[in-house]
C-alpha cells in the first residue's frame, strides 16, 4: 500500500480529533486531559481550511487516514514549531510516524530564511526517539507538574536549518 500526504480539506470535520483520540488510546488519561483542546484544534483547522492545508496534512495509507501533523509558522523566520503529530495505534511501530515527520520537515524547510524547527513532547512517549531519529537535538528538559504529569517531563527539541 502506498503512503500519501493529503490536504486536510479533503476530509471531514472531526478527522483530526478522531486521529488524536486513537493515537493516544493507549492511556485514557490523555483523552481526559486534552480532548477539549483536540476538539478546538479540529474546529480551528476546519474553520480555516487555507491555514490547515498550508500548515499540516493527513497521512493516508491506501485509502485510510492513519495520522496527521501540523506546525505553527508565526514565529518565523526565527523558528517554526511542530504542533500535533500522531499516528493511529494500529499503525504505530511501522515507520509511518518517521516518514510523516520527515515530510513535514521537508515542507517546513522550504520556507526561506528559517533558522530552526522546534517541538515539545513528553518523556514517557515514543516521540522523543522519533524526533531524535530525524536529527532533532534535546535542548531542555522541564518538570511536568500539570494534570498531565503522568506523561513525563516536557522535552524541548530543536533542529537547526
Amino acid at each position: 500500500m502506498c503512503l500519501k500526504f493529503e490536504k486536510i480539506s479533503a476530509f471531514s470535520r472531526g478527522i483530526l480529533h478522531q486521529l488524536l483520540v486513537d493515537g493516544y488510546s493507549f492511556d485514557n488519561r490523555w483523552r481526559t486531559c486534552f480532548e477539549k483542546d483536540w476538539l478546538e484544534f479540529d474546529n480551528f483547522f476546519f474553520d480555516n481550511l487555507s491555514i490547515a492545508d498550508q500548515y499540516g496534512f493527513i497521512t493516508v495509507l491506501g485509502d485510510e487516514p492513519i495520522g496527521h501533523i501540523s506546525w505553527d509558522p508565526r514565529s518565523g523566520p526565527e523558528y517554526v514549531s511542530i504542533g500535533h503529530n500522531c499516528i493511529t495505534s494500529r499503525y504505530k511501530g511501522n515507520g509511518y510516524g518517521k516518514r510523516q515527520l520527515q515530510e513535514a520537515i521537508d515542507r517546513i524547510s522550504r520556507y526561506g530564511g528559517l533558522k530552526k524547527i522546534i517541538v515539545t513532547t513528553n518523556s514517557n512517549l515514543i516521540a522523543p526517539h522519533n524526533y531524535e531519529s530525524v536529527g532533532f537535538q534535546l535542548c531542555q528538559r522541564r518538570k511536568n507538574e500539570s494534570n498531565s504529569a503522568f506523561s513525563g517531563d516536557y522535552l524541548d527539541y530543536e533542529m537547526k536549518l
